[in-house]
């Protein structure tokens, strides 16, 4: 049971993806920051943070159609890696966040306001990261 998608997509609402040099230099997955071309060099697409997979205005995975995982069966590495019913230690904290989302029922009024805010975090991250790179 420990390593078995519940295909819930909470987690594809909750945390950013990190590709790994080879899913980024692959090509296969849209990235947030593909607009402004891929970075040759892995170790600074981290540092940018080019790595991570597009969201959606939601904050939510670009992937995630109808509540559900649109690549489950080509999922990046760290997806493949996670699961909510996971024993692992590394784990922990998400499997709390998660089960705090499930619980939880936000109010139209906070969605608007993380929406807001992700979106004004993503735009001074793009800033920042054009500055610096």
């Amino acid at each position: 049971m420990e390593n078995k998608c519940f295909e819930c997509g909470v987690c594809c609402r909750l945390f950013l993806i990190n590709l790994t040099e080879e899913e980024y230099k692959s090509g296969k997955y849209k990235t947030q920051f593909e607009m402004f071309g891929l970075v040759k060099d892995f170790e600074e697409a981290e540092r940018c943070a080019a790595n991570i997979l597009e969201q959606k205005e939601d904050g939510s995975c670009i992937y995630l159609k109808n509540g559900r995982c649109s690549i489950h069966k080509i999922r990046p590495k760290s997806c493949r890696k996670f699961f909510c019913a996971s024993k692992n230690k590394q784990f922990k904290d998400m499997i709390e966040k998660i089960k705090r989302a499930k619980v939880k029922k936000y109010a139209p009024a906070e969605q608007v306001g993380k929406m807001l805010y992700r979106r004004v975090f993503l735009l001074y991250f793009i800033v920042v990261i054009y500055y610096f790179c």
